[in-house]
């Protein structure tokens, strides 16, 4: 079953062609504002064209790896939401800058640098999708709207028009990253570019494997919320058990019958005590923070700004890429195309369609082809529990090859990990939350350098 309903999706969104005509714009970019002198490391913005008549012009970074470019890996990196920039990744994650914490006084955001950017290993092109992310943009009404089959074919044809115009990289090994959200498009992507080199597409892209943080995966994540809660200490071991037996494993409103009174008033009271909680982070201050509950089956963005630490919530880190990214310096050192973009939002209301809702079937179809992956979870994480992605994780039905352990960073324990025959490692961060390279940044960094050079964690 898995297999047929892979091969329905791969043909509807596999128009990939061997054509690798080249239209993007690109221009390197070497001051920053907010940033004191020139960058240290060699970052590069740009569009490429792609979809009908390259309608959608999607916008990336691109920083090459500190260490040895010509022959680290090269990883696709795209940000969550969908319709979050791909600068989240960058400026909050995993990127080799960011806003330094202090008070905010209305000048421009001074950017420092990070000692833990996954580009010390690695280059990454930072991707803003869907069409409307970030930067972005639609030539036409029709070009504006998009689904997540289509997210998936305009990321494939990104990479194979992207390389054209990059060849040097075209031998390097590739891997696709993403969170959150993006655990959906990922797997899709990463099994158009398999088959793409099975049917000789060019040009050839050497594809490794995935990784993937605090990732959407399948429809029963919410339900997860209620267990990750009780094991927190946020509702009592008398209402888990009575929302479990009164709902039946089942807590999303939409498919509750009303006349289960008994559930609904369960909810309820789940609610009263999760009230006032950070769901990306249980342990941080509330400050107005992700709020993705199970009343709000659509998990809508209602308010993002989160603070840049746990002690402070008057430092709005969110706050500070408005300004930065709207500020006119800003968008000319980036080679922003004037008149595409009005206000730029970090995370965009799009007007996007799911049509696939579950890619386990993707996660199996790509261990059976040998591929390898890295999926970890803040452990806590109450969007997307860890879990609710352990399960699906085991649902794969590998055999466990190195059976659940701590993993250490300076002699302490950093979370725990486990690894499979279908070269999948699972690992937790620990104090880590939704996404936890942004709350543990040193242990993700040595998670994901001990991964990608082939360590054990």
């Amino acid at each position: 079953m898995y297999r047929s309903l892979i091969i329905i999706v791969v043909i509807i969104c596999f128009r990939a062609s061997s054509s690798t005509t080249v239209s993007n714009s690109t221009g390197r970019v070497e001051y920053l504002p907010g940033f004191q002198g020139p960058l240290p490391f060699y970052l590069e913005t740009g569009y490429v064209g792609v979809d009908e008549n390259e309608d959608v012009q999607l916008f990336y970074y691109f920083i090459r790896s500190e260490s040895n470019p010509d022959d680290d890996p090269l990883m696709l990196w795209i940000t969550g939401g969908p319709g979050c920039s791909s600068i989240s990744g960058l400026i909050y994650e995993i990127g080799p800058i960011k806003f330094e914490a202090v008070d905010y006084n209305g000048n421009l955001p001074n950017l420092i640098l990070t000692p833990n950017s996954w580009t010390k290993m690695a280059s990454i092109i930072f991707l803003d999708i869907p069409v409307g992310s970030g930067f972005s943009y639609a030539r036409t009404t029709r070009a504006s709207g998009s689904t997540d089959i289509q997210l998936c074919d305009q990321a494939y044809e990104f990479m194979r028009k992207w390389f054209g115009s990059h060849p040097e990289f075209v031998s390097n090994p590739f891997y696709i990253g993403g969170d959150s959200y993006s655990g959906n498009p990922v797997p899709i992507i990463t099994q158009l570019i398999s088959d793409g080199n099975e049917a000789g597409i060019e040009p050839y892209i050497n594809l490794k494997g995935y990784v993937l943080g605090n990732p959407l995966t399948f429809p029963d994540e919410n339900n997860y919320q209620i267990r990750f809660a009780n094991g927190m200490g946020l509702i009592s071991d008398e209402l888990y058990k009575s929302l479990f037996h009164t709902c039946r494993g089942e807590y999303r409103p939409e498919y509750i019958s009303p006349s289960n009174i008994g559930c609904l008033q369960n909810l309820e009271l789940y609610e009263e005590c999760i009230d006032g909680i950070e769901t990306s982070h249980v342990l941080e201050p509330y400050c107005g923070g992700l709020i993705w509950l199970i009343r709000l089956p659509s998990q809508k963005l209602l308010n993002e700004h989160r603070p840049l630490s746990s002690s402070n919530c008057r430092v709005d880190g969110y706050k500070l890429v408005y300004d930065w990214a709207n500020d006119a310096s800003v968008r000319e050192a980036l080679h922003i195309w004037k008149g595409t973009i009005g206000e730029w939002i970090r995370c965009s209301d799009l007007n996007f369609t799911r049509t696939v809702d579950d890619v386990r079937p993707y996660h199996l179809n790509l261990s059976n082809k040998g591929y390898r992956s890295l999926v970890y979870s803040g452990d806590h994480d109450m969007i997307i529990p860890h879990q609710s992605t352990q399960a699906w994780v085991k649902d794969l039905n590998y055999s466990v090859i190195d059976q659940w352990r701590s993993w250490k960073l300076d002699g302490q324990i950093a979370g725990y990990t486990e690894s499979f025959s279908n070269m999948m490692t699972y690992a937790t961060v620990k104090g880590g939350g939704h996404t936890a390279p942004e709350y543990r940044p040193e242990e993700c960094f040595a998670m994901f350098k001990r991964w990608i050079t082939n360590q054990p964690l």
